[in-house]
């Protein structure tokens, strides 16, 4: 995905703003408001794998500040209350590091809390992330008990030896143990698998694949082992597949999904029918996300400007500041010449595209702020549509960094 270069920052409130700042005329007029979901991070994990960038911190599950950590959670929700306050929300996601270390009992108790402030939709998905350690599988049936609805297990290889190089703390063993006790418990789960991992051949692919899909998992996330600055990976270098060899290996994980019965819905996501993850769908959508916890990102849209927002990273000092009623580091208004690209930066990743409507909705601009990058698009051969709609080509899907970049300001 292609990184949005930050703006300077602003001088950032030290207090909430109160939320006549966000309701305030501006340049916008959204005619509704999208979706809204919820992240919460759990930021823990035993051990920091070399490819990681995501804000996680190695500590063991004994030492975690368990009750303090979801005290400020709590906090941090109260004080974003009014910026949400009578929206509904349509999904959960508890995310990390590895949120199953958390005991059970405090993910019922999160899970409770947020229940009791926010107003959540019925049939709310909520979405744990887990890994395959036979001390997260044993407490799958309680964390469905606390009202988790839908697992998400970083498996990522069946094989030792690409774990093992991964840094990863399981093995087959308790990887297949995990999924088929996930299956048992849940209804419905996620196993994340990647792959070009360091001295992988598409023989060994086509077997890790096979084994995944032998077990039925009604949804899968694929992803591209890429070398991402700041982490051990980005310092000491595998040596990973060439690109021409990841493009082969890409095809085969398509054909093999699709003969399985899994629809490729997103660039990384293939799920049989009505098991599709609508936490994530509402990101690709432009939809709305409230984010708690350490480092935690939000995006909220209000009639007439869109938000983002930023937590503090370091846990230790964002339970500080939630505790003392403010956990927000960033918080800044999205440009209205930023708008296209940030929509289409989401949008380009489905399958199926966008409607204009949805466009218009989700921006509050006409679709002439896109016309010019949608010819090109065009002209290349990236994206189809018609009077109604426009979704990536195949060749588009191939190029997604090439099509995006099409929708970039012009001063970028």
């Amino acid at each position: 995905m292609i990184p949005i270069a930050p703006a300077s920052p602003a001088p950032q409130p030290s207090t909430p703003r109160d939320v006549q700042h966000y309701m305030r005329p501006g340049l916008l007029q959204l005619a509704a408001l999208p979706p809204l979901s919820l992240y919460v991070h759990l930021p823990w994990c035993l051990k920091k794998c070399p490819y990681c960038d995501f804000n996680s911190h190695e500590m063991r599950a004994a030492d975690m500040p368990e009750q303090r950590y979801l005290d400020a959670v709590m906090a941090d929700l109260e004080a974003a209350l009014p910026l949400v306050w009578g929206r509904t929300v349509h999904s959960i996601f508890i995310g990390g590091g590895t949120p199953s270390l958390f005991s059970p009992e405090a993910i019922d108790r999160l899970i409770g809390g947020i229940r009791a402030r926010l107003r959540l939709e019925p049939d709310c998905e909520i979405t744990l992330e887990a890994n395959p350690g036979t001390f997260e599988r044993d407490r799958f049936r309680a964390f469905r008990s606390a009202g988790v609805t839908r697992l998400s297990i970083g498996v990522q290889s069946f094989n030792d030896a690409y774990l093992k190089a991964l840094g990863r703390v399981h093995d087959r063993a308790q990887a297949l143990a995990a999924v088929e006790e996930a299956a048992q418990a849940f209804d419905t789960f996620n196993l994340d698998i990647m792959y070009a991992l360091p001295g992988q051949t598409l023989a060994d692919l086509k077997e890790d694949m096979a084994t995944a899909l032998a077990l039925a998992p009604p949804h899968i996330s694929i992803y591209h082992l890429t070398i991402e600055p700041n982490t051990y990976f980005a310092k000491y270098p595998p040596v990973i597949p060439e690109e021409d060899t990841a493009y082969d290996m890409l095809d085969l994980i398509t054909d093999m999904t699709g003969e399985a019965g899994l629809y490729r819905y997103e660039v990384s996501a293939y799920a049989r029918d009505g098991h599709r993850c609508f936490h994530n769908l509402n990101y690709w959508q432009f939809g709305d996300y409230l984010g708690l916890g350490a480092g935690a990102h939000s995006k909220l849209s209000f009639a007439h400007r869109v938000v983002r927002q930023v937590r503090f990273r370091d846990p230790k000092l964002y339970m500080e500041k939630a505790l003392a009623g403010y956990g927000v580091a960033q918080d800044d208004e999205v440009s209205r010449a930023d708008l296209p690209f940030e929509f289409m930066l989401n949008a380009l990743r489905l399958k199926d595209g966008f409607s204009l409507q949805q466009f218009h909705e989700r921006t509050g601009l006409a679709i002439n702020a896109i016309q010019q990058g949608l010819d090109e698009a065009e002209r290349k051969g990236l994206i189809e549509r018609d009077f109604g709609r426009i979704k990536p080509s195949l060749r588009g899907f191939d190029f997604l960094n090439d099509l995006q970049a099409l929708f970039l300001p012009p001063s970028r």
